[in-house]
């Protein structure tokens, strides 16, 4: 008999240094007037942490509401034709149909503890806004989502169901109009409304949102570790995620960093190839550098300066990424790949006609390096972490390739 999942975050997610430090990575670069509410944030999430009330509450919310734990799925016939045993962390079957729900959680049971009387938040591809503005109904909190005048176009239905949840959705016009000047006008606003609080979508931005998202993602990874090993016996050879801020990858990496048995792989984002401008691949072709409030890489421009991005997934379409994962790509511990759109959207068409799954267009990058890094490794045993489902990408992604 099989025995009970855990479902709560990983210990290991509280594994960082002084103001949020990965090794060389992260830190707080904002004005005084922002830096003042992050210290506070800071302390507050510290708290919570060893508060066991809070995470009773929480992982009540995560069980009862949001649906966890998600199953581990053995994709049989995905396995048949990578050549290689593959099972599917299935984030897709959350309430609200992706991982972004465990993070909101997690934020707006902090946000009500600190009396706030507002919740702000920015989305790419609309799931974290959609996220947000479920958990801001459930607690009857206010709710503006800040979300790129591109992005809006190319999500139609997550902004209807945004706005049919209750939320104000807030085009972001200046610059490339994307998830990055999303976060912008997001960051202005949270500095001009003090009594408002930011929940932050990704593992980006200053100290303390890569340590809190990274906390409250983490209960994917230590689910999936305990589901593995009862169905068998053993670690996983190696474990997929797509990056683009990098949340769900954290999410699933986390746990298992102490296994260095363990093969990571990160799939970013590789839009049209290296081209400046082309791609989202930030670790791939990036540089480091400050960023939206922390030190991590960054697309680049030929003089260095944060460049737009590109990626058909509007999710990883982000020119920064996590500081955790520049860490872990420094060290070696975790290895990162840019997948191209055309071999995403290959893998969202096989997935979808093999398993019956229909992956979010960000997900497919994820089961595309997965296809080509495992082929005809009949010894290997990979889960890939299918972040999000792909009801938002399947008229936009079929009628364009």
């Amino acid at each position: 008999m099989k025995s009970q999942i855990i479902v709560e975050p990983s210990e290991h997610a509280l594994e960082f240094e002084a103001k949020g430090m990965y090794g060389n990575y992260g830190g707080m670069y904002v004005p005084p007037v922002l830096a003042e509410k992050l210290l506070v944030l800071a302390d507050r999430f510290m708290e919570i942490t060893k508060d066991e009330k809070f995470k009773d509450e929480f992982v009540y919310y995560l069980k009862q509401y949001a649906g966890r734990p998600s199953p581990l799925y053995y994709a049989e016939r995905l396995s048949d034709f990578v050549g290689s045993k593959i099972y599917l962390k299935r984030e897709d079957l959350n309430h609200t149909g992706a991982h972004k729900i465990n993070n909101t959680l997690g934020q707006l049971l902090l946000a009500k503890r600190m009396g706030a009387r507002e919740i702000i938040a920015e989305t790419g591809a609309g799931q974290h806004g959609v996220a947000t503005a479920t958990v801001a109904a459930l607690l009857g909190i206010p709710c503006k989502v800040f979300m790129g005048a591109v992005d809006i176009q190319r999500q139609a239905m997550n902004v209807s169901r945004m706005e049919l949840l209750g939320a104000q959705v807030i085009p972001a016009d200046q610059g490339t109009q994307t998830l990055a000047d999303a976060v912008d006008a997001a960051l202005g606003y949270y500095i001009e409304n003090p009594n408002s609080f930011y929940c932050l979508g990704s593992q980006v931005g200053p100290h303390p949102y890569p340590n809190m998202v990274g906390y409250f993602q983490s209960v994917i990874g230590r689910e999936a570790k305990q589901q593995f090993l009862q169905a068998e016996g053993r670690l996983p050879d190696n474990i997929f995620a797509c990056v683009g801020g990098g949340s769900n990858a954290a999410g699933l990496f986390i746990d298992f960093l102490p296994d260095h048995e363990v093969k990571i792989y990160g799939a970013e984002g590789g839009g049209d190839g290296p081209a400046i401008n082309r791609n989202a691949a930030t670790l791939s072709y990036g540089k480091p550098g400050i960023f939206q409030g922390t030190y991590s890489y960054c697309v680049t421009d030929e003089e260095g300066k944060p460049a737009q991005s590109w990626s058909i997934a509007a999710g990883l379409d982000y020119p920064g990424v996590s500081p955790q994962h520049a860490s872990l790509m420094e060290s070696g511990r975790a290895e990162y790949q840019p997948i191209t759109d055309k071999e995403a959207i290959n893998a969202f068409r096989i997935l979808s006609k093999l398993e019956g799954i229909i992956p979010a267009v960000e997900s497919s990058h994820a089961v595309a390096l997965a296809m080509k890094v495992l082929k005809d490794r009949k010894d290997q045993i990979s889960i890939i972490n299918l972040s999000g489902r792909g009801d938002k990408d399947v008229e936009r992604e079929l009628r364009e390739y």
